[in-house]
């Protein structure tokens, strides 16, 4: 389990590590917390020719308030900075909820929430949440910066909308102030393993009538997906809908089917974690 050799680059700055990415092309990759990427390189199933190092560009760490009202992360703010921070807690608290089920202690304290987002994932727990949140991504490239939401972040089984030669800065969030109540249910084989299936449930509730819902859905295809059939069939009406609207959890869905469980098996989990995230958010 030795990956191939590699010439490795620490950026400093933003811009160092998109002049590093443009000169190297596809033949490079970003370095954030390293554990997605560093095990795939022992397995060489990844074999970049040079490594752009961003643990140690300050600027794309840290949470603040935008203009518009929203939550911006810094890229390589780790997990547990993440979930510990307070501005996170207090407007967001959800994407805390979500984070602390990510990996291990070492995983959170290592890990960023850049990399895993980058990484493209669709087992893994924050894309799903992000997606369900209607978050945006702020990239960096030669031509600058621009904004993608993440409904178009996450094109294909590890592949996102990214270029080559562009660096995600932040993530910004809004924030679910007022009336949101959330869940995330997660099934997986032993603790801290991937999800086979996990279901995020926003609800906004106005005088007991739920006047929107969100689902987020892990590890139902090649991306993460929203549950769209739940949502429609939920706005406007009470709680008691939710176990009928919960059915439709796997509708349009793609469920992959592998060792750990068939694609039938995945969708059933779907209606059911999707029943409970959203009873218990609207409780």
């Amino acid at each position: 389990m030795i990956p191939a050799s590699f010439e490795y680059v620490r950026a400093g700055t933003i811009e160092e590590a998109v002049a590093a990415l443009r000169e190297h092309g596809d033949e490079a990759k970003l370095l954030a917390g390293g554990h997605s990427l560093l095990p795939l390189m022992k397995l060489r199933l990844a074999t970049p020719e040079v490594l752009v190092d961003i643990g140690r560009v300050d600027a794309m760490k840290g949470v603040c308030e935008t203009d518009d009202g929203r939550l911006a992360i810094g890229s390589m703010t780790t997990h547990q900075d993440v979930m510990d921070d307070p501005l996170v807690r207090e407007h967001c608290g959800v994407l805390a909820e979500v984070t602390a089920m990510v990996g291990d202690a070492q995983v959170r304290h290592r890990g960023t929430l850049g990399g895993a987002l980058a990484h493209g994932d669709a087992a893994s727990d924050l894309p799903a949440a992000i997606l369900a949140l209607d978050g945006t991504f702020t990239v960096e490239g030669p031509d600058g910066r621009r904004e993608i939401a993440a409904r178009d972040f996450f094109v294909d089984y590890l592949t996102t909308a990214l270029q080559d030669d562009e660096v995600v800065v932040e993530v910004r969030v809004p924030k679910l102030d007022g009336d949101w109540g959330w869940r995330y249910e997660k099934f997986s084989r032993v603790s801290q393993a991937w999800a086979i299936v996990g279901a995020l449930g926003l609800v906004k509730r106005t005088n007991g009538t739920i006047e929107e819902a969100r689902v987020g859905l892990t590890h139902m295809g090649a991306v993460p997906v929203r549950a769209s059939a739940v949502e429609d069939a939920l706005a406007g009406n009470g709680p008691d809908a939710i176990a009928d609207a919960a059915q439709h959890a796997a509708d349009g869905t793609d469920a992959p089917s592998d060792l750990n469980a068939t694609s039938a098996f995945r969708q059933h989990l779907a209606r059911v974690l999707t029943r409970r995230a959203l009873e218990a958010a609207a409780g």
